[in-house]
């Protein structure tokens, strides 16, 4: 199983992009601090979650505004969780582009996702501790 797609033309001599230059190559490679890593890391804890509760209710990923070109980019869970674990060992972002013809009702925000899973948390909180037998406290 791969994080990413395969390039269909890895080593292939009539690679198409073979003769182009990657521009980004040239720019320093500024690694990820140790809080920007911890960030990360907790983006991919919580995409597990994220994915384990939304994908049996028909949610196929997440949708993010794009800070570059202002437009909303879809990710299904693998796609995001494979440009996640590129940030953390590259130190940069893949490049990206919108999805093709995504359907909007598939995909929710982080912070619906986030949302979601505490309201899950909290529920699943409250039954356990109407479950749980009162305590008694030993009289004096």
């Amino acid at each position: 199983m791969h994080d990413e797609p395969i390039d269909p033309f890895n080593g292939d001599p009539a690679d198409p992009a073979a003769g182009l230059h990657d521009p980004r190559e040239d720019d320093p490679l500024d690694p990820l601090t140790e809080v920007e890593r911890q960030d990360v890391l907790e983006d991919l804890a919580d995409l597990e979650i994220y994915q384990a509760l939304l994908s049996p209710i028909g949610v196929r990923g997440l949708v993010i505004e794009c800070e570059d070109c202002r437009e909303p980019h879809y990710f299904d869970w693998d796609l995001l969780r494979g440009n996640l674990r590129h940030l953390l060992s590259s130190g940069r972002p893949r490049v990206h582009e919108p999805a093709y013809d995504p359907d909007p009702d598939h995909y929710v925000t982080w912070d619906y996702a986030r949302g979601y899973a505490d309201g899950v948390h909290d529920t699943l909180t409250e039954a356990a501790e109407e479950e749980s037998p009162p305590t008694t406290e030993p009289d004096d």
